[in-house]
């Protein structure tokens, strides 16, 4: 897994005992975990008495180290000894990774759902519709005498229960050879890479 020097240098603050004994810890892990499962963003999620001696910002930078490091986990599907090499590589001894690994593992599924509903999928073109239309003159009373193209893509969006919508814009008669230059590449495109 390869994380930010901003994500590493965090992950070392948690794992220094200085900074987080083991109960501080502990608690820190849990409330990672807790703050990205939650419905709601919760500005008292760092307010636990355990952190109270601790540098609010030292207490952020850390926070945003551990759920970056969790969010990387599970969008990557890492296993133990993936999780456990990354945390050691920034000093993590062996019970820390345990404490963490064991709150992934019982946080996981729940992670994974959540991430999997933020899932963008482009929508799917269903049908394209065109209409040319010729500007006489603008809204400042200049002529204009140029034609352009209004443009109708009916799309499927699957990220809403494949419901059907329509983006409409306009563009003139250079833009629309460029975006049908640059389909016709792609199509080029994909057509060779289905042929490997």
């Amino acid at each position: 897994m390869e994380l930010s020097e901003s994500v590493q240098k965090g992950l070392q603050s948690l794992a220094d005992a200085t900074f987080f004994d083991m109960k501080t810890f502990s608690v820190f892990i849990e409330v990672a975990f807790r703050s990205l499962l939650s419905a709601h963003a919760d500005r008292s999620v760092l307010d636990q008495p355990e952190f109270k001696r601790l540098d609010q910002k030292l207490l952020k930078h850390c926070h945003t180290a551990a759920t970056t490091c969790i969010l990387e986990g599970v969008k990557q599907n890492a296993d133990k000894s993936t999780i456990s090499a990354c945390l050691e590589d920034v000093g993590f001894d062996a019970e820390r990774t345990e404490v963490f690994y064991t709150t992934y593992q019982k946080c996981r599924s729940d992670l994974e759902t959540l991430l999997s509903s933020l899932g963008r999928c482009p929508p799917h073109i269903n049908d394209v519709s065109w209409r040319l239309e010729y500007c006489i003159k603008n809204g400042h009373v200049h002529k204009v005498n140029e034609p352009s193209y209004l443009i109708s893509l009916n799309v499927e969006n699957a990220n809403n229960g494949g419901s059907s919508e329509d983006l409409h814009f306009s563009c003139t008669m250079e833009q629309l050879q460029d975006l049908v230059g640059k389909m016709k590449d792609a199509a080029k495109s994909l057509e060779k890479a289905t042929q490997l």
